[in-house]
């Protein structure tokens, strides 16, 4: 029993340490002028071709935020952070919306900000154990504490995962659309928004009914809001409070789901897949992502 107990103390003890380590690594300051690529969440990708001996790379291509067409930041954040501008990392509403869904529906729920997914897909792995869900929130709290919601956006947007080996709006924007980010209109940015639950079984340019569904739902609070312009500093003005339209209250004429209702029925798409517009984003090894310059003077978006 002595023995058992001792050894339920040192898993403890390890555990503690394992946590613990989060809040003084990895060195968050870092992220203020590097481009962390690449993510933990590439390289898992990359270990799964491995497993699968498929033949793959990542397709990658950083850009400046100034080089991201509005469009794409207000279509995200409707669609994954409504509440990005006033939360500290951490979304309760949002957390307890997505808990009674999950009991509701008997699935599993998003609820994660933003920067919590930044949190994972940059350091860690897509696991949804309580262990690692308690290091998100150490390196959640930390990013919060240390970057600018415009640099949280800006690597997010440059990192997240929009297909099979596709990563990051400008590789998206080229592979789907075959222009740059900057000239996304604001119904492609809805389509791309619409699709980061879950890039690698959906399609933005595809006929798949949940993308169609949430993707209009997406555009018409952008009509709504009056936010599909194309002047760039009211991206970064953090709306009124009172103002703020949440997701979850916006429902489709004749229809009563809400594009958290979308995101949790993905089982109820349509299946059928489009080909991508080319030219596709240049394939490269993960290890030597591409820094080319971006589009100078692109055309205003739609």
């Amino acid at each position: 029993m002595k023995k058992l107990k001792l050894l339920f103390l040192l898993l403890i003890v390890a555990g503690a340490i394992d946590i613990g380590r989060y809040f003084i690594y990895p060195d968050i300051s870092d992220l203020k002028e590097m481009r962390p690529v690449p993510t933990a969440f590439m390289e898992y990708r990359q270990n799964e071709w491995a497993e699968e001996n498929r033949e793959k790379m990542i397709r990658h291509q950083w850009v400046s935020f100034s080089q991201i067409s509005p469009n794409v930041v207000k279509a995200v954040l409707i669609a994954e952070d409504d509440g990005f501008w006033n939360h500290d990392g951490f979304d309760i509403t949002g957390m307890e919306q997505a808990l009674e869904r999950s009991l509701k529906k008997g699935t599993v729920a998003g609820g994660s900000t933003i920067s919590q997914q930044l949190s994972k897909n940059l350091y860690l792995s897509p696991s949804k154990n309580p262990v690692r869900k308690i290091k998100e929130a150490v390196i959640t709290w930390r990013i919060e504490n240390t970057l600018s919601k415009r640099r949280i956006l800006e690597i997010y947007l440059n990192v997240a995962e929009w297909g099979d080996g596709i990563f990051g709006i400008e590789a998206a924007a080229r592979h789907y659309y075959g222009k740059s980010a900057k000239k996304l209109s604001g119904r492609e940015a809805a389509r791309l928004a619409a699709v980061l639950p879950n890039p690698i079984k959906y399609n933005p340019t595809g006929s798949q009914k949940y993308v169609k569904n949430r993707a209009r739902i997406i555009y018409k609070i952008m009509q709504r809001r009056g936010v599909v312009i194309p002047e760039y500093n009211e991206v970064m003005t953090p709306p009124a409070e009172a103002a703020v339209e949440t997701v979850a209250d916006t429902n489709e004429s004749n229809e009563s789901e809400s594009i958290g209702d979308l995101f949790d029925s993905p089982d109820s798409a349509e299946s059928g897949e489009s080909e991508p517009i080319e030219p596709p984003a240049e394939e490269v090894p993960a290890e030597s992502v591409s820094e080319e310059p971006a589009l100078e003077n692109p055309a205003a978006p739609e």
